[in-house]
């Protein structure tokens, strides 16, 4: 569990959502949503870590008129640019991997191989989804100029990791198939 103070991984997920424009709880969860492979955190996390950064100074809360009623809108501080800075200076590592399908193919043994072989075979339609959604991020890109390139860069990591799970859905479906 991190210290009250500590900023985390999700923590600099939303001092970059919040971005240079400025972003609600809602927008930061539309965001993420929009995305789907990119919303790994609970709802309820979008609301409340931006109200710890702002009460740690790495945003600066503000009310704006919603549709039915005010909302509050963050932006980042100048602590705020200079934490994601500094941590932009920082060697990346590989995240540890929260994936279903891998836990899936770990228990095969226990659940049966026929069992797997279609639960892993219905990554199909949820990668098309994912890809369609992939196009749809692609595209709106343009409309943010000043983070078009670094998004476009993001979504195409993205693509080639489907594109490398479809390929092991072919792999696991003849291997486990093979073996009955």
């Amino acid at each position: 569990m991190p210290a009250a103070d500590e900023l985390t991984l999700f923590s600099y997920t939303v001092l970059g959502l919040v971005g240079s424009e400025g972003a609600g709880p809602h927008d930061l969860l539309r965001m993420a949503r929009q995305g789907r492979v990119y919303d790994w955190a609970g709802e309820s996390q979008y609301y409340v870590e931006p109200k710890r950064l702002a009460k740690l100074g790495y945003l600066e809360a503000r009310k704006v008129p919603g549709r039915t009623r005010e909302r509050t809108v963050y932006t980042l501080t100048d602590q705020g640019r200079d934490a994601l800075t500094a941590w932009g200076e920082t060697p990346a590592h590989f995240s540890p991997l929260k994936h279903e399908p891998l836990i899936r193919m770990l228990v095969a043994d226990l659940v049966g191989e026929a069992a797997t072989a279609r639960s892993i075979g219905a990554l199909r339609g949820d990668i098309a989804d994912l890809l369609e959604r992939l196009d749809t991020a692609e595209a709106a890109a343009a409309s943010l100029p000043h983070r078009e390139k670094y998004l476009l860069l993001a979504h195409g990591l993205v693509r080639r990791l489907l594109a490398l799970h479809l390929e092991w859905v072919d792999e696991v479906e003849q291997a486990l198939d093979a073996e009955r």
